[in-house]
């Protein structure tokens, strides 16, 4: 069966001694990203990648999504499970604004994640990739109202956003 491990030392090399990222704590999200607080951060990330995420690829070939008479939609087993697992542990929020539900994490933590979970398991990864390409366009464009009746929801990962499209 296939693995993956997340170059988590790798990218923390990145953060700490090439970026130096502890310059940027004037910037929105960086004061509370230390350099303890991001590899903590990303040593679990890594885990739920590794050990969740990528498992579930095989499954994900075989089984694949099921549609339903109903219109309903059936995901390939384990998935569901390991977006209540994601959901609860507060992944979808790292680099969302807090008035919303967020974290506030600087964005890089958001991209580095949704790196490893990319790579671990692309297929299931759409599924919060998606939302967060929804939440950036009501958060940028929709008014206060609209705002707050998705964003929050969203951001808990109570609700989920579909892809954006811009063409006509």
């Amino acid at each position: 069966m296939p693995s993956y491990e997340a170059p988590v030392e790798d990218v923390l090399f990145l953060l700490n001694d090439v970026l130096k990222v502890e310059k940027y704590g004037n910037l929105p999200g960086f004061s509370d990203a230390s350099p303890d607080v991001l590899s903590a951060i990303l040593e679990e990330g890594g885990k739920l990648a590794a050990e969740t995420l990528a498992p579930l690829n095989v499954i994900g070939d075989r089984q694949g999504c099921k549609r339903h008479d109903d219109g309903s939609v059936t995901t390939p087993e384990g998935f569901k499970d390991a977006y209540l697992t994601y959901k609860e542990g507060g992944w979808i929020g790292l680099s969302l604004p807090p008035q919303y539900g967020g974290q506030g994490l600087p964005g890089v933590v958001n991209t580095i994640m949704q790196e490893f979970i990319s790579s671990a398991n692309l297929a299931w990864g759409m599924y919060p990739g998606l939302s967060q390409g929804a939440f950036a366009a009501l958060y940028t464009h929709a008014n206060d109202e609209i705002k707050q009746a998705y964003l929050p929801k969203m951001a808990e990962g109570a609700w989920s956003g579909t892809m954006n499209l811009t063409e006509p």
